[in-house]
């Protein structure tokens, strides 16, 4: 960060929580801008940051998810994802939890892709996006109570139809499917 951007910082006069949750808490912020102007109240949504996995089996084929999404009521097909939770060492460790206990996929060759705000404007967790190279089956999936998915293996040509079909509707997964889709030929 240079001179410039600390310039560009907002003052934060007061914070208040509203609500707290373990998955999602609410603060609304008093604020002050550079150019001397307040805002009473700026709500910020707090949330643990989260990991999505692209996983590619040693035989070229995309580990995806299908499940239930309430919010906008509807099925669609999804990267392996999660929490960070406090007891995982790391982000890896989470994508690496989360990948095994959702699909039973896990080993290969691991990286941090890129990470991704949801909404750096009013929401403060971070997207943490990992590319597993040769993952293999390893187990069957440990689903919790609240998951209900099934695991499905799709092609390079498969997952660019999903995405060119807008059928693939999490942005912070479609964003580093793109990413990936355009650097790589698998």
């Amino acid at each position: 960060m240079n001179a410039t951007d600390k310039e560009m910082y907002w003052e934060v006069l007061k914070s208040e929580y509203l609500f707290t949750e373990p998955w999602f808490t609410v603060r609304r912020d008093t604020v002050k801008l550079p150019n001397g102007h307040r805002i009473p109240s700026y709500y910020v949504t707090e949330y643990p940051d989260w990991v999505n996995v692209i996983a590619i089996t040693e035989a070229k084929q995309f580990v995806f998810v299908k499940q239930y999404r309430h919010g906008i009521g509807s099925v669609h097909f999804e990267l392996c994802a999660g929490v960070c939770e406090k007891k995982d060492a790391s982000p890896l460790i989470s994508a690496q939890r989360e990948l095994m206990e959702e699909t039973g996929y896990g080993n290969g060759v691991w990286i941090e892709y890129m990470n991704l705000s949801p909404n750096p404007s009013t929401i403060k967790n971070v997207t943490h996006c990992f590319l597993a190279k040769d993952v293999e089956k390893i187990r069957e999936q440990h689903l919790e109570d609240t998951e209900d998915l099934s695991v499905h293996l799709f092609s390079r040509e498969e997952v660019l139809k999903l995405l060119r079909n807008n059928e693939i509707k999490q942005s912070l997964m479609a964003a580093p499917l793109w990413k990936f889709m355009a650097e790589n030929e698998v």
